[in-house]
C-alpha cells in the first residue's frame, strides 16, 4: 500500500503543474484537515489553489518520497515564477489523504560547501534500521537542538557529514557555530523548542519542529540521512509561522 500511496501523492503534487482537479481526488474532502495556514480547508480549497498556481506555468520536481505507516512525506522543488524548496506531509486513512502539513522556503545556494538544497542521496535503504534511526534523531533533537548541549554533537553527527542548508559549510565545526550563534540580546539565534513529529523510512528521518529564529515564531523541517548510527547528511527548510489573523483555516501550522 505504501508504494501506491506514494504514487498517488506524486500525482497530486504534479497536478500543480496543470491545475487538473482530478489530481486532488486522493484527498477525502469531508475529512481533510489542512495545516498550511494560507490554504483554505478541504479539497475544494486545494483544487482552487492548484488552478490558480497553474496559470503561472509552474514546475514541480519531487526529489524524494518516503512513507511511514499512514504518512507519506516528500521533499520537493517548485518553480512558481520563483524557485522554492518544500517538505510535504500527508496522513492517510485507507485509500485517501485526510491531513496535510508543509514547510516551504525560497531556494538559495549553493552553500559554502558547494551543495544545493536538494542534491544528494534520494532512495531509502537500511529499512530494518528505521526505528533505530528514528530514536537516534530523537536523541539528537532532545539533547542538542532543543537541549542546547552542543558538546554532544559528535555522539549523533558524523565528522564529515554533508550539509545542504544554503548558509552553512560542511562538518561539525560549522554546525556547532551555527547552532550556538547568539542574537543581539544574547539568546540563541536559532532555538528549537518542540519536536512535533518524527517520520522515518530506513536511513531517512524527517523531523517537524517548532521554535524561534531571530525571535520569530518558526517551523523547522529537517531531513536527516544516517549511516552506521550517525547523521551523515542534512537538508532543511525554515518558514515563519504566519500570525493568526492571516490564517485561512483554523487547524494550525503543526
Amino acid at each position: 500500500m505504501s508504494t501506491e500511496r506514494k504514487a498517488r501523492i506524486c500525482a497530486l503534487l504534479k497536478g500543480i503543474e496543470t491545475g487538473d482537479p482530478d489530481s486532488v481526488r486522493v484527498v477525502d474532502e469531508g475529512r481533510y484537515i489542512q495545516h498550511n495556514p494560507q490554504t483554505h480547508a478541504g479539497s475544494d480549497g486545494l483544487a482552487a489553489l492548484f488552478k490558480r498556481i497553474s496559470q503561472s506555468s509552474p514546475r514541480v520536481n519531487i526529489v524524494r518520497i518516503f512513507s511511514d505507516g499512514d504518512f507519506v512525506f516528500g521533499h520537493t522543488e517548485y518553480d512558481f515564477s520563483t524557485r522554492r524548496i518544500g517538505f510535504e506531509v500527508f496522513r492517510f486513512e485507507g485509500e485517501y489523504a485526510v491531513e496535510h502539513w508543509d514547510n516551504i522556503q525560497p531556494r538559495r545556494g549553493p552553500n559554502p560547501a558547494g551543495h544545493s538544497m536538494v542534491d544528494g542521496a534520494t532512495d531509502a535503504t537500511d529499512l530494518e534500521k528505521t526505528e533505530a534511526n528514528r530514536e537516534l534523531v530523537r536523541g539528537f533533537l532532545d539533547t542538542c537542538l532543543i537541549g542546547g548541549d552542543f558538546d554532544a554533537l559528535g555522539r549523533y553527527v558524523a565528522v564529515g557529514y554533508v550539509e545542504h542548508n544554503p548558509t552553512l559549510g560542511a562538518g561539525l565545526p560549522a554546525l556547532q557555530d551555527a547552532l550556538s550563534a547568539c542574537d543581539a540580546d544574547g539568546g540563541r539565534r536559532v532555538q528549537y523548542e518542540l519536536a512535533h513529529r518524527l517520520l522515518a523510512e530506513g536511513n531517512f528521518v524527517l523531523s517537524v519542529n517548532e521554535g524561534r529564529c531571530e525571535g520569530v515564531h518558526t517551523a523547522f523541517y529537517d531531513l536527516f540521512r544516517l549511516e552506521d548510527g550517525r547523521i551523515v547528511e542534512h537538508w532543511d527548510t525554515t518558514e515563519a509561522v504566519p500570525s493568526r489573523r492571516e490564517w485561512k483555516n483554523e487547524n494550525g501550522k503543526f
